[in-house]
């Protein structure tokens, strides 16, 4: 987690952040979610709501309350199925008649290995699956999404969840939970790749961006450092997890616990998921290996 920022907008109003974009926080704040959601409104007269957020009545009548005369929603975009970010999309698209666009359920995208250990009866850690999320119209990778004066660019982006995506809007980026300026992002098997994250973080790494547009938090005005930062910073865990099962087998609870020495209570439970999405990864590159049938209470060693 980062210092804290100024980052602390009214909920339920809507901030102009550039021509033709505006946010609405919703009133969800945790130390999970920050300040809140950010939910995105783009466009002039054909506006997009970009991660309607989760089931709060006040924030849906704030979504509707920043729309203006001359002024429709014509799509709801989901950029992936976490409580905090997809639930809304249904009682909007209701009142609205928008059709909500996503990559799919929660379950798509996932990576084989993920899919394999939920198969197995390996289960999150309670970060919020709406499960019940289905989207009318699925996007893929690459496809534009088009409404009246705007494009937007669907990059898929698995990590923090197989179905996240970021969306490219001209020289800006809406990075949802994937890229973050206040903290990095969760990544918690089977639903959380950490592969996938690394990868995803490459690849928006390739790219010339202005800014990018977080799920949480204020825009990331120097995106291309952020990246960087974020793969240093996973590099590191990866480290510590190392220089940890080099002294002694350990489960990634302990492991947690040693190596996440300043993080508050709250916070423990995601970093001991988070170890854990490091241990899947290096079990992937035949680095560590565990003692017996790979679950959460699993004790890790060293590949012999």
């Amino acid at each position: 987690m980062q210092a804290p920022d100024e980052f602390n907008p009214i909920t339920g109003t809507a901030y102009e952040l550039e021509s033709g974009l505006r946010r609405i926080v919703a009133g969800n704040p945790s130390p999970m979610t920050y300040r809140g959601t950010n939910t995105y409104l783009l466009g002039e007269t054909s506006i997009a709501v970009i991660d309607p957020g989760p089931t709060l009545p006040n924030h849906l009548d704030a979504i509707l309350a920043a729309i203006g005369p001359g002024q429709h929603i014509s799509h709801i975009i989901v950029t992936h199925s976490h409580l905090d970010h997809s639930p809304l999309a249904a009682p909007l698209s209701q009142r609205t008649g928008a059709p909500v666009y996503a990559f799919g359920d929660a379950t798509a995208g996932r990576s084989k290995i993920m899919a394999d250990l939920a198969a197995a009866g390996l289960v999150g850690g309670g970060e919020g699956i709406d499960a019940e999320f289905r989207p009318d119209i699925l996007v893929k990778d690459g496809s534009i999404i088009t409404g009246e004066g705007w494009n937007l660019e669907v990059i898929h982006t698995p990590g923090h969840l197989g179905n996240h995506i970021a969306l490219g809007w001209n020289d800006a980026c809406f990075t949802a939970d994937h890229v973050m300026g206040w903290a990095s992002s969760l990544v918690s098997p089977p639903d959380g790749d950490l592969s996938d994250f690394m990868a995803s973080c490459s690849r928006l790494r390739a790219r010339h961006w202005r800014v990018f547009h977080p799920g949480h938090g204020a825009p990331v005005s120097d995106p291309l450092s952020r990246i960087d930062w974020l793969i240093a910073h996973r590099k590191t865990r990866e480290q510590a997890v190392l220089d940890e099962l080099q002294r002694s087998p350990a489960t990634a609870k302990e492991l947690a616990q040693v190596i996440y020495t300043t993080t508050p209570a709250p916070l423990l439970a995601a970093a001991e998921r988070n170890i854990l999405a490091h241990i899947i990864d290096l079990m992937e590159k035949s680095i560590v290996e565990p003692t017996g049938e790979l679950t959460f209470d699993t004790t890790f060693q060293l590949a012999k």
